[in-house]
């Protein structure tokens, strides 16, 4: 049997994708991304432009002295300016000074911007490039050419696109790498365009693609289809405009679906915790809705869907999600069937049989609280409690005697919130004060001081997140609104919803389901 061709990747999230809007990397944690993907098995990793800024120097001068186990550490730059000779040019002593064992150069391949933007001739572009390369091999070190806009110049000017990447093969360059630098050309384009470059270059192309007409990974898709073997990309497709083709995407697409050899076998399982990792770092919130990886890209809500997936995964799932480091999800909403309720059931481990009337009750309580506002999709703690209730398997853990909550705005413009709470636990009350930056907050307070004398683990739980949402703003101040709150002891997470009038209500259910829940465990029911 023979084996699967071999794709190398190119990572570029800690050079190209640091130029997204938003997007911000300290050293560390360039050092901290690129070991990660290193272990996952990255071929190579541009580091940064050597020069451009001081925290990319210090990024290649700290990873000379890391042992690196696969990746090879690539430093990026231009071809020499023109009318100057490669020895004097700073741009390619700056990259000899990375010490990097690859260095990635680019050059412009479109005749506009080598008029335009270098103001030189199409005949000293081409020595610029050839030259730029060869003086960089003559240093030891291996070049990856990053032909700038080819596209754009192949649908210009083919000839002389063409021209500018023999002129690359003829200094040395050991990988070409066809750049969609706007990232506007379409699948049938990139094509055409490799299948050009294939008849002229003697040696591995590659594919570059950026996502302004959102085809970045189809388009690098297409181009190994075509005959690239190396795919540059970023993890989770940051970068700059609208971003870079996602290596997330692309990798399980060649490998599970295209037959290429990419990542080892094991790497694949951890790729939704790769993708965690360096949106974490990067300071942003997760992509609940990515393909392959996201929260919800395995979850299923439609009552019809959650039968046959039960039944059968692959009626509606195109892999399993285990195999990219995801699993499966079943909603609950108004739109859930029998076999919703049952999944869920089996998943919250309660006991829940098919031919129990419960099963009616649940589906038609769902469903009222649903069309009440409610929604149980982010709030599956309080869907666990529903059930519970309604089984008979949950006793409240406290009993609300009385709540007042009172916001002051004070001669110097602060605001201040206090609640007060009475509760009663197992016959005893108890009656307690709290202050806070707000209504929400003073009531959270108060209702933790209350319980803790009676249930100490609520002193581990905190609230991560509080969303707040009008679901009628026709009726202005008098809208119904839905809280939903997100709680955590520090190795669980879970949500919670309210839904009143009154955004302090609606908070209270919410904070008051939070609890409830973390307090199963006491009651026996096992987390």
């Amino acid at each position: 049997m023979t084996a699967p061709t071999r794709i190398a990747l190119y990572d570029t999230t800690l050079r190209d994708g640091t130029q997204g809007a938003g997007i911000a990397l300290s050293a560390d944690d360039k050092l901290r991304i690129a070991e990660r993907l290193d272990e996952f098995g990255i071929d190579y990793i541009e580091g940064g432009w050597p020069g451009s800024n001081p925290k990319d120097m210090e990024f290649f001068e700290r990873a000379r002295h890391r042992a690196w186990r696969h990746a090879r550490i690539t430093a990026f730059g231009s071809t020499r300016r023109a009318g100057i000779p490669p020895e004097q040019d700073e741009n390619l002593r700056l990259l000899l000074a990375a010490q990097t064992p690859v260095a990635a150069v680019f050059g412009k391949s479109w005749d506009l911007h080598v008029r335009e933007a270098l103001r030189t001739t199409l005949d000293e572009n081409l020595r610029m490039i050839e030259e730029s390369v060869r003086f960089i091999r003559a240093h030891g070190i291996d070049v990856v050419y990053d032909a700038e806009h080819f596209f754009d110049g192949w649908k210009a000017n083919p000839e002389y696109a063409l021209e500018t990447l023999r002129a690359a093969r003829r200094g040395g360059a050991g990988v070409v790498v066809l750049c969609d630098t706007n990232g506007g050309r379409l699948p049938f384009e990139i094509r055409a365009g490799v299948a050009s470059a294939r008849r002229v270059v003697d040696g591995p192309l590659g594919i570059h693609a950026h996502n302004d007409g959102d085809v970045g990974v189809a388009n690098t898709l297409i181009a190994v289809e075509s005959g690239a073997v190396h795919v540059q990309g970023t993890v989770n497709g940051i970068g700059e405009r609208c971003g870079n083709a996602n290596l997330i995407s692309i990798i399980p697409n060649l490998q599970l679906k295209m037959g290429y050899r990419c990542v080892p076998d094991g790497s694949l399982s951890r790729l939704g915790e790769l993708a965690r990792y360096v949106s974490e770092l990067a300071n942003m919130a997760p992509n609940e809705y990515q393909p392959f990886v996201g929260r919800n890209a395995f979850a299923h809500k439609g009552g019809v869907h959650v039968s046959a997936v039960m039944a059968h995964p692959p009626t509606y799932e195109h892999i399993p999600p285990e195999a990219v480091g995801n699993q499966r999800r079943v909603v609950v909403s108004d739109l859930s069937g029998r076999a919703s309720v049952l999944y869920k059931a089996q998943e919250m481990g309660v006991d829940l049989g098919r031919d129990r009337p419960e099963v009616r009750e649940i589906l038609q309580e769902l469903k009222r609280l649903e069309h009440e506002g409610y929604q149980f999709e982010g709030a599956e703690a309080s869907f666990e409690l529903l059930m519970r209730r309604i089984l008979r398997q949950h006793r409240p853990s406290f009993t609300l005697k009385g709540l007042r909550v009172m916001v002051e705005k004070r001669e110097a413009g602060e605001c201040a919130a206090e609640a007060t709470i009475r509760v009663a636990v197992d016959g005893r009350e108890e009656h307690t004060a709290a202050e806070g930056n707000g209504p929400v907050h003073a009531l959270d307070r108060a209702l933790r001081k209350a319980l803790e004398r009676f249930y100490p683990e609520i002193g581990r739980v905190r609230l991560v997140d509080y969303k707040v949402r009008v679901l009628n703003a026709d009726a202005a101040t008098a809208a119904r609104v839905r809280v939903l709150i997100q709680s955590t002891d520090g190795t669980r997470t879970w949500g919670t919803v309210g839904v009143s009038e009154n955004v302090v209500e609606a908070s209270w259910q919410a904070l008051a389901d939070s609890l409830e829940y973390v307090l199963l465990e006491r009651a026996g029911v096992p987390r």
